[in-house]
């Protein structure tokens, strides 16, 4: 269902709040890992659904229905009830630096038995107003609570006699309408905002990463509203296995400005340091042991091989001994990225081992490796997937060695071969458990459009299909 209305701020008090709020984060300690803005329209389809999921009108027929205590007869109407409920139709307006204005127009029947023994039909359409607070409880999830509920009757109209008319329409209206819509329309905007308020509640449950660690997203600053999108700066929160939690990097370049909202979407902005992180929390899966059999098509991986490309080495190496590689993550990855490209920086380390017959296994030498890759993004089951693809080694260097010194340069060629090989493809298969992005709202990240902004992806959700 589209949304209508409008709300037009007053002065220049919400939009200083909201330049103040975006200050106050903006390269501070605290930066927003993610930034997810919702679309008027996403808000919208939220109420909407809610309305038709709680079944909120026909519970308001039934208690209609219902003989009341106490109450007072309407003289020449008996046996009333309610049928013909038409769906709501609902109009929307964000109310900036405040809220949500919710109107809400229902129209029903009212039936009953006239003095005379006939069927009396009264249709009826109520239009109901309320705002709503957005706000941020201790648990740092955004909550919608209702406020300033009225109700008005926007029409009446009846197949009584029109002799009849004046003197029963107005009794009707003063003894029961006007008393009894108001507490048994305003209940229902309660009902709806919370089931919209527990789809704000998904956003912030642990998730598995793998079995490497979790993530989970909590609001980093109170909701920020415009009039056309709800803004919330999120701390995405990272724990290793261990329990240890994972900080954004600070020596990165962080979020220093926003991209401009594409209309009729919802925006979600990851920032490159939280995925950074979040490499951070995976790189003990990264490391692997690189043997001759995972490098087919390659030189083999034996100490003949290493001796052909650093002849000062060859005469201290076993010969045709098969020779192992650990790699190793020394520090956390970083991810950039630009308008055109993303990358993601590795650095490693290269433990090259032998195993002599009939001998424990024996450190060669160890190389210390700065990986550049591209990154690739796509969405898969709901979760940000990345792949990576060598594009060079920026660095390798000798970082010891039993054998004495040498000259490492002949061996970066055969080692970009072998990282490109074995150790790339072997990342990319952890990586495929994938980013897991905010549960809220419904909204279906398969849809996005992803694009790169100065250190941020950016995901546009359609609100319509594509």
């Amino acid at each position: 269902m589209s949304s209508s209305g409008s709300c037009k701020e007053e002065g220049l008090a919400p939009r200083l709040a909201h330049i103040l709020l975006w200050l106050a984060w903006s390269g501070g300690a605290d930066d927003p890992g993610a930034v997810i803005r919702i679309d008027l329209g996403m808000i919208d389809r939220a109420i909407s659904t809610a309305w038709n999921e709680s079944d909120v009108l026909q519970k308001l027929a039934e208690e209609a229905a219902k003989k009341k205590p106490n109450a007072k007869p309407i003289k020449g109407i008996s046996g009333l009830k309610v049928k013909d409920l038409c769906p709501p139709v609902i109009s929307l307006a964000l109310l900036p630096g405040s809220g949500l204005f919710m109107a809400v127009l229902v129209q029903m029947t009212v039936a009953g038995k006239s003095f005379t023994g006939g069927n009396v039909e009264i249709a009826l359409a109520a239009n109901l107003t309320a705002g709503s607070r957005l706000w941020q409880d201790a648990a740092g999830i955004p909550r919608f609570s209702s406020r300033n509920c009225h109700i008005a009757l926007v029409s009446v109209k009846t197949n009584l006699p029109g002799s009849m008319l004046p003197k029963v329409t107005s009794k009707f209206l003063d003894s029961t309408l006007q008393k009894v819509l108001p507490g048994l329309l305003c209940p229902a905007v309660d009902v709806v905002l919370n089931l919209v308020n527990a789809k704000f509640t998904t956003m912030t449950s642990e998730i598995p990463l793998g079995t490497a660690g979790t993530l989970w997203y909590a609001l980093l600053n109170p909701p920020m509203t415009s009039e056309t999108f709800i803004e919330l700066d999120l701390k995405t929160i990272l724990h290793q296995k261990e329990g240890k939690e994972v900080d954004l990097p600070m020596d990165h370049p962080s979020l220093a400005s926003l991209p401009p909202k594409r209309d009729a979407a919802t925006q979600l902005i990851l920032s490159a340091n939280f995925l950074s992180a979040e490499l951070s929390v995976l790189q003990a899966s990264f490391n692997l042991d690189i043997s001759n059999n995972m490098v087919l098509g390659l030189p083999p991986l034996v100490t003949t091989m290493l001796g052909a490309l650093i002849p000062e080495i060859s005469r201290v190496l076993p010969p045709s001994h098969p020779v192992v590689i650990e790699m190793r993550e020394a520090k956390a990855p970083v991810v950039t990225i630009t308008t055109d490209k993303s990358f993601v920086q590795l650095f490693s380390t290269a433990e090259f081992w032998v195993s002599p017959s009939n001998s424990a296994p024996e450190s060669l030498f160890v190389l210390d490796v700065h990986s550049n890759l591209e990154a690739q993004f796509a969405i898969a089951e709901e979760k940000l997937r990345l792949s990576l693809a060598l594009q060079s080694l920026s660095r390798v260097a000798l970082a010891s060695s039993s054998l004495g010194t040498f000259d490492e340069l002949p061996l970066k060629g055969v080692l970009a071969d072998i990282i490109h090989v074995a150790y790339v493809p072997s990342i990319n298969r952890v990586l495929r458990g994938g980013v897991p992005l905010p549960d809220l709202l419904g909204i279906t990240y398969q849809r996005a459009n992803i694009s790169g902004f100065e250190n941020a992806l950016v995901l546009d959700v359609p609100l319509t299909e594509t």
